[in-house]
């Protein structure tokens, strides 16, 4: 494993994207729990990407204009969707009123659950791991496959550590916010208009 790709693989993981702003909007609305929970979805929303790219799939969907549109669609229609919970203040992140301020406690499936769907619907994961990959890695070497994955293990690793340490963060300022309903409903319909606005991005990306 080179220098090259661990300081590569920390650029792409800490440069802000779906995955950051669900794992912050985790942190902020519902505490330090629940971004460690969104981290790790977003992290297993990396699997099927990783096992795409060491299958070959991931060269069909570069090559198929319909596969790469298909899981586009997809992708766009649920972070427009995740905006729009966000926005009316309800769904997985929404910040709903309880007794001392506290939000009611969100079940851990549904906050993995929604992390898994983010990244598993990015087509653009997995063309990253079509073009990012075999820089690294010698595909006619002996054991080819095995490097494959052991990098994809270290990136998957960087990516949750980095994810845990941004929703920390969140958790932290969570505090300051959360007596303030005018603060935390600007704070919630910023990260639903950064959800709109990434979905509007997706759809405007061509492979």
């Amino acid at each position: 494993m080179s220098v090259e790709f661990l300081i590569t693989t920390l650029i792409v993981v800490v440069l802000p994207g779906t995955g950051v702003i669900y794992t912050l909007a985790a942190g902020l609305t519902r505490g330090a729990r629940a971004a460690g929970l969104a981290a790790f979805g977003c992290t297993l929303g990396i699997v099927p990407h990783v096992a795409a790219s060491v299958l070959g799939l991931a060269a069909l969907m570069h090559t198929s204009a319909l596969a790469f549109q298909l899981i586009k669609s997809l992708g766009v229609i649920y972070l427009f969707y995740m905006a729009w919970q966000m926005w009316r203040d309800s769904g997985a992140l929404a910040l709903e009123a309880q007794a001392g301020g506290q939000a009611p406690a969100a079940r851990p499936g549904r906050i993995v659950g929604a992390g898994i769907l983010i990244n598993l619907l990015n087509p653009k994961l997995t063309l990253f791991f079509l073009a990012f990959m075999p820089q690294f890695v010698d595909p006619a070497a002996a054991g080819a496959t095995i490097e494959m994955l052991t990098l994809a293990g270290v990136f998957m690793a960087v990516t949750f550590i980095v994810f845990v340490l941004y929703g920390l963060m969140a958790a932290q300022a969570r505090d300051h916010v959360i007596s303030r309903p005018k603060v935390m409903r600007a704070v919630k319909r910023s990260f639903a208009s950064m959800f709109a606005l990434m979905g509007l991005r997706l759809a405007l990306a061509e492979r």
